[in-house]
């Protein structure tokens, strides 16, 4: 047994082709919200719902050491939990915005996947049973 205890994911950092363009991206499909803070000028740009969220830098397109499709070490996908309400909300968002998504039933939950403008896999994921069905009671 630890002696702490961790709360949430706080961030995923990502690196991007296109700053601006990934942020556009955020804001506008996810409803993200812009954090850029002084001390930190100019990396990273904090992209947040609530106190979640990602964290963007600029990818170094000239390092040739990871391709885009390797399974290498790499991020393969994060995700946002939402309501199973939000996620009807979110895929209705989607079409209205012409993405292309996924849909996946994982019994426990419901997930929608698209990419972001960079390729990375974004999920949005509602659990669908009840939560004790799913989350572990703390011993």
């Amino acid at each position: 047994m630890l002696d702490f205890k961790l709360n949430f994911l706080d961030h995923v950092a990502i690196h991007v082709k296109d700053i601006e363009t990934s942020i556009r991206w955020y804001e506008k499909t996810l409803g993200l919200k812009r954090y850029e803070l002084p001390e930190w000028k100019p990396y990273p740009i904090f992209l947040l719902a609530g106190k979640t969220g990602i964290a963007l830098f600029p990818a170094d397109l000239d390092d040739t050491e990871v391709t885009f499709h390797s399974r290498n070490v790499k991020i393969d996908h994060y995700a946002f939990q939402v309501s199973r309400e939000d996620l009807d909300r979110a895929i209705l968002h989607y079409e209205q915005l012409g993405l292309e998504y996924n849909f996946q039933d994982h019994h426990y939950f419901h997930s929608v996947y698209t990419k972001d403008p960079d390729g990375h896999t974004v999920e949005l994921t509602a659990i669908v049973v009840a939560e004790d069905q799913f989350y572990q009671k703390e011993p």
